[in-house]
């Protein structure tokens, strides 16, 4: 019964995964074209619904991304033990963020220098300067990306992996069985709340900081992955998403009409806490919205589940090259939106579909697993190792 739960779980969950890699693609996309600080920008600036877009979800898109890891991590440790949940990691993760870090990031870096007339030459003259210093701000002086840009993602996860494995193997069979209640949806944002009003700054990546990550992380193995909390979702998800969109109704507005708080005082630790409660109640509506309407497989998710990974990895590098070739052209926003997300959508579904999926040490570099073909009887089946 328990491994029948686990699939049904996971159902719902890889369609949100799916869903939340498709808004940060499109949120990338945006950053194209709004105020933000970004690696290249259109030549006109909206300040509209643009902008409007990455508001909207810049808050909560990567957080749910961290514990739905933290979920997945619970779910791998009741199958694997340490050793192999290590080597598992160091595949899926570390063979990509090492792509993204020597392959994949100096493009990036080319073209933000390029483009922020920081360097004149070709790549391949470029290329050897990328080594000189590290990157650790968009507009600085150092270009080594040894984060990998966008996979930062990646590397946190490889380094709460391993700083939580201890821990979450002395409570693995406990964390699953214990109830969720209220008391635990009003509790657990005042330490998620602390981190972000007094270490937010350390590690601030994805408009969050390293520590708030780190906790939802873990909350997403020790709370978040109970059968319990299922349930109280569905109790109580319609609250949350009331919560939800009253607290982004609060930050779209101050941030629209008085900007963001930059002097730590009052406002500012209003303004954080307004953040965390509209991460927090987003990520129980988005799993209310997944459990009531996703909870269920088809082709569409096997495949879309299994591209999320190499789309991940691909889709920022790929929407900065598009972008170099069409951001001084004097093409109406709309019209540049449109090519900008379908030129860059179907070529990385093409890179997948014709290439990486079909070719197992592609398969390994973008954090697949490898794929065999064996006789069974007089038919072949394809198996994943």
């Amino acid at each position: 019964m328990e491994d029948k739960n686990v699939s049904i779980r996971h159902f719902y969950l890889d369609w949100i995964k799916v869903l939340a890699m498709m808004i940060v693609f499109l949120y990338h996309c945006s950053m194209f074209f709004n105020s933000f600080d970004w690696h290249i920008k259109n030549n006109i600036i909206n300040h509209t619904y643009v902008e409007f877009f990455s508001l909207l979800v810049g808050n909560w898109i990567m957080p749910i991304f961290f514990v739905l890891s933290g979920m997945s991590t619970y779910y791998a440790l009741k199958r694997r033990d340490s050793t192999s949940f290590i080597k598992e990691r160091l595949l899926r993760l570390g063979i990509p963020l090492l792509l993204g870090i020597f392959l994949l990031s100096p493009p990036q870096v080319y073209i933000e220098r390029i483009t922020n007339l920081q360097f004149n030459g070709s790549f391949m003259q470029f290329y050897p300067h990328y080594f000189d210093g590290l990157y650790l701000e968009i507009g600085g002086n150092g270009n080594f990306a040894f984060f990998g840009h966008h996979l930062w993602y990646l590397l946190m996860l490889l380094l709460f992996s391993g700083i939580t494995l201890p821990f979450f193997l002395k409570i693995r069979q406990d964390a699953g069985r214990k109830e969720f209640s209220i008391l635990h949806y009003l509790l657990i944002p005042i330490p998620l709340s602390i981190a972000a009003l007094t270490v937010n700054s350390i590690v601030n990546l994805g408009s969050w900081g390293i520590i708030f990550y780190l906790l939802l992380y873990i909350s997403g193995f020790y709370f978040f992955a109970r059968e319990s909390l299922r349930q109280f979702v569905r109790k109580t998800g319609l609250f949350a998403g009331g919560f939800s969109i009253l607290f982004t109704a609060i930050y779209l507005n101050w941030v629209i009409f008085y900007g963001f708080p930059l002097k730590t005082g009052v406002s500012w630790a209003i303004f954080m806490i307004v953040r965390v409660l509209l991460v927090w109640n987003t990520l129980f509506f988005m799993l209310f919205l997944g459990d009531k309407y996703l909870d269920f497989t088809n082709r569409t998710l096997k495949y879309a589940s299994e591209a999320s990974m190499p789309f991940y990895i691909l889709h920022q590098p790929i929407i900065i090259v598009i972008g170099y070739f069409i951001y001084s052209i004097d093409w109406p926003i709309p019209l540049k939106i449109i090519v900008l997300v379908s030129l860059s959508f179907a070529l990385i579904m093409c890179i997948y579909h014709f290439m990486i999926r079909r070719v197992n040490y592609l398969r390994l570099l973008f954090g697949l697993k490898e794929v065999k073909e064996v006789n069974i009887g007089e038919t072949t089946k394809t198996i994943k190792l």
